[in-house]
């Protein structure tokens, strides 16, 4: 484990006592938050969609341009402890930063427990050769690629 991160951090630290590279360690790195989602203004039920943000790097579910995505998609949400509890219901159930929000543990698979940044994968969990980019499919036709299994 790396140098920086106290051992089980997560289970020790609150959020906002967090250092910064712990904080980025929880990110499970399954890609999940990339995704574009569609929002009933009625029901404000989310469906997440397999359209991803075009700096998603499908094949590494990373940001193809972390350090400077809120420059280039100014709509990109920049997670915080401070931010956290307002958007926590927009990120996946299986989120780290939203499980520990919430109260609840990481889980069995998460690349903080296993020891293995592949683990995620894996576990069927990220979005792994799973997305379509944003920039292939209009706006209007999100709705045709929805994502089925939720997690």
């Amino acid at each position: 484990m790396n140098d920086e991160l106290r051992p089980r951090f997560w289970d020790i630290v609150p959020l906002n006592k967090m250092t910064p590279q712990e904080w980025e360690a929880l990110c499970d790195g399954c890609g999940r938050c990339c995704l574009n989602k569609l929002e009933d203004i009625d029901t404000e039920e989310l469906v997440f969609t397999r359209v991803a943000c075009r700096l998603f790097d499908d094949s590494t579910c990373r940001c193809g341009n972390y350090e400077i995505r809120k420059q280039i998609v100014p709509e990109c949400v920049v997670l915080t402890p401070d931010t956290l509890g307002d958007i926590a219901y927009w990120m996946p159930e299986t989120c780290a930063y939203r499980r520990l929000h919430e109260g609840r543990k990481l889980p069995q698979w998460h690349p903080l427990i296993t020891g293995d940044a592949n683990s995620v994968h894996s576990a069927g969990i990220s979005m792994q050769g799973r997305t379509v980019s944003e920039v292939q499919i209009p706006l209007d036709d999100w709705e045709d690629h929805l994502l089925e299994d939720d997690a």
